[in-house]
């Protein structure tokens, strides 16, 4: 999976669609992210829960799949699909394939 903790991305499809907003978690086994912002529910609390002393209905992410969000572009500010390619130096680097923006390094460069 290519999108991890603390990237920004945009919703492109489903009730959500168009919200930007930040990554919270990631489950690469079942391909699902938690997006700040993006398909809230309330979640029902006990009195006396350490989350909610006085108890309550409390708003919570759900995780939606990772298919319907694409990584923002840092170039052109819109999502993009992304891509992995390996430069002179033997790195590995995540790319915008919009601009060709590089958005992380992957692995370090190799010693010769």
């Amino acid at each position: 999976m290519k999108i991890r903790k603390g990237d920004t991305v945009e919703v492109i499809s489903g009730s959500g669609r168009g919200i930007r907003g930040t990554v919270l978690a990631v489950d690469p086994e079942k391909n699902k992210v938690t997006v700040e912002g993006v398909n809230r529910v309330y979640k029902h609390v006990r009195r006396g829960h350490p989350r909610s002393p006085q108890g309550g209905r409390l708003h919570v992410e759900m995780p939606i799949d990772a298919s319907n969000v694409q990584l923002i572009c840092p170039e052109t500010d819109k999502p993009t699909r992304v891509g992995v390619r390996v430069t002179e130096d033997g790195s590995r680097e995540l790319f915008a394939r919009r601009s060709g923006a590089t958005l992380r390094q992957l692995s370090p460069p190799k010693k010769k």
